[in-house]
């Protein structure tokens, strides 16, 4: 990735001073993202230590500073990113299905909607984390959690501000369903906690338990770039959606060894923000050019919403495997994610 006429070597040298700008300004706000990553190393890494998944994967391995810069600039970033979840939590209408379902909920004693709140909440999830590998223009910010080739705990921190927007309709659906906000957010940290765990570098099987509740090994699968289990084990806390909707992935003869993605991604923290905002135009010019041209801005907002339902539809459409086996693979590129190219609707908004 080059900047302009910029040497390679300069952009790579400019995206390395951003990172490190956005690491010192992270710091001066609060030490307390480093305490937490430091806390989580001390409680992980003796599990990995003690019956480690790759062996001779070091502790001090390639792109940890990545991941670790992701993990102390999260609070920087997030308020870009809590702000465009709202929106889109919104925007979504997960809340209208949640209105419908909100009389069921308010007939049930507290411990039977508690558990019909994690059904619901887990199902949403299922599905957006699904349309975030199969929709190209999600892909885009998703790709930046998955182009990590080595699997642990500390990926588990890459990612981009806007994945994090996969989590607004299940937040949207919970609130219109009659839960607190309390609930839905503690369902929220509690699947990013998980998230940690299930990327870490174990040995565990805990074959018992694959059909029951999700395991590092499930997660380690949906982490591969084997093209037989692209697009499989979506499931952020029961394998049931897989199960049930054709996409559970789990050889019992062989286990996942290869990781990431085969399309480019940039090195850095900086870089990998920028990164999946290639090709859109400046965010202010489209405001500017709503405010000169509303009805013209309408209808590209109703031409954009009708594409990416339409890749939805088209995602929640497609041949699946049971639940034996093989996961078919689309038409997609030899790395994860579709090809597709997003059209001007996309990547040309405002013009």
């Amino acid at each position: 990735m080059t900047l302009g006429g910029l040497s390679r070597k300069t952009t790579r040298f400019l995206a390395l001073a951003a990172g490190a700008a956005l690491v010192v300004g992270s710091l001066a706000l609060s030490f307390e993202p480093l305490a937490a990553i430091a806390v989580l190393f001390i409680l992980v890494v003796p599990f990995e230590k003690w019956k480690p998944r790759h062996p001779q994967q070091k502790i001090r391995r390639k792109d940890l500073g990545t991941d670790v810069a992701h993990g102390v600039v999260a609070p920087l970033v997030a308020p870009v990113g809590i702000f465009f979840a709202a929106l889109i939590g919104l925007l979504s209408f997960g809340w209208l299905p949640g209105l419908a379902v909100r009389p069921l909920v308010m007939m049930l004693p507290g411990w039977a909607a508690m558990l019909l709140g994690v059904l619901l909440f887990d199902v949403v999830i299922y599905w957006t984390h699904r349309f975030s590998h199969e929709v190209p223009f999600l892909w885009r910010f998703h790709a930046v959690h998955h182009s990590t080739e080595t699997l642990d705990w500390v990926s588990g921190l890459r990612q981009h501000p806007f994945d994090g927007i996969i989590l607004a309709p299940a937040f949207a659906f919970l609130l219109g369903a009659g839960f607190t906000g309390q609930f839905a957010g503690a369902l929220t940290i509690i699947q990013i906690l998980t998230g940690l765990f299930l990327h870490a570098n174990v040995r565990w099987r805990l074959r018992p338990l694959h059909r029951l509740i999700i395991t590092p090994e499930f997660h380690h699968w949906h982490h591969t770039n084997e093209p037989k289990a692209i697009h499989s084990n979506y499931s952020v806390f029961l394998p049931v959606w897989d199960l049930m909707f054709g996409t559970y992935f789990m050889p019992s003869n062989r286990r996942p060894e290869t990781y990431g993605i085969d399309e480019y991604m940039p090195e850095g923290v900086a870089a990998q923000m920028l990164w999946p905002l290639r090709g859109m135009h400046n965010p202010f010019k489209i405001l500017w050019r709503a405010f000169r041209h509303p009805i013209r801005s309408i209808k590209w907002l109703a031409a954009w919403v009708r594409y990416l339902t339409g890749q939805m539809w088209r995602t929640a459409r497609r041949p699946t495997a049971n639940v034996t086996g093989v996961v078919p693979y689309p038409p997609t590129s030899p790395s994860r994610g579709p090809v597709e190219s997003e059209t001007r609707v996309l990547v040309g908004a405002g013009r």
